[in-house]
């Protein structure tokens, strides 16, 4: 790797940030710019430091999850790439970050060596996942993330169902966002995500749609 590469850490245990922070700077034309333990700070921080080329969040965190935070980059900032470092290693998790659209997944025991490479394959314009991933989505069948309807399409993101059901019981943004734990922006991306992979052109067919599907509970 000859370019330097700006990377933000995103983990809410400091002294796993610390760690973090001090594997990657060992690694040779690596930058980190910025750590956080809050998430919600990853955005306002982009909007003033475009040269960052990768963000690198832990999955569950609170406030903003990796896949919370990973929409709201990918629809802000898609010129940012976002490498989940993460304990989880099950298939749910796995399948959900993929939908979202993550630049890679690979979980806290890897090695340093694997970190390198991934780095590698994400800034030449590649998909990285560890191969404990793969092996676990291999092993696991492709079931649907929503399967507490068979008929629920398989795009949408438990997250978005969740939303979905929300919104189909009249809930406001600010009501869907302390009721879910997230910001209201996560929200409006969520709405926006979900008008698009239904083909909604506004909040009447949102709810035409979970009446349908008999997310209207």
């Amino acid at each position: 790797m000859n370019q330097v590469i700006q990377i933000v850490l995103v983990d809410d245990h400091q002294i796993i940030m610390d760690g973090l922070k001090y594997l990657f700077e060992s690694i040779t034309n690596v930058k980190v710019v910025a750590t956080f333990t809050d998430s919600r700070r990853v955005v306002p921080f982009l909007e003033l430091h475009p040269e960052v080329d990768l963000i690198v969040a832990d999955l569950h965190m609170p406030h903003l999850t990796g896949i919370d935070l990973t929409l709201q980059i990918r629809h802000l900032y898609p010129q940012v790439k976002v490498l989940l470092l993460t304990m989880a290693e099950d298939a749910t998790h796995i399948r959900e970050a993929v939908k979202v659209g993550v630049n890679g997944y690979i979980l806290k025991k890897t090695s340093r060596e694997e970190l390198e490479k991934a780095l590698k394959y994400l800034m030449a314009g590649k998909k990285y996942y560890s191969e404990e991933v793969i092996d676990e989505l291999a092993s696991s069948p492709t079931d649907d993330l929503n399967n507490a309807r068979p008929d629920t399409i398989q795009r949408l993101t438990s997250r978005e169902v969740e939303v979905l059901k929300l919104i189909s019981q009249e809930k406001s943004t600010a009501e869907i966002a302390d009721s879910l734990f997230i910001s209201v922006p996560t929200v409006e991306t969520h709405r926006r995500s979900l008008m698009m992979k239904l083909n909604a052109k506004n909040v009447v067919g949102l709810v035409k749609y979970a009446i349908r599907h008999g997310l209207s509970l």
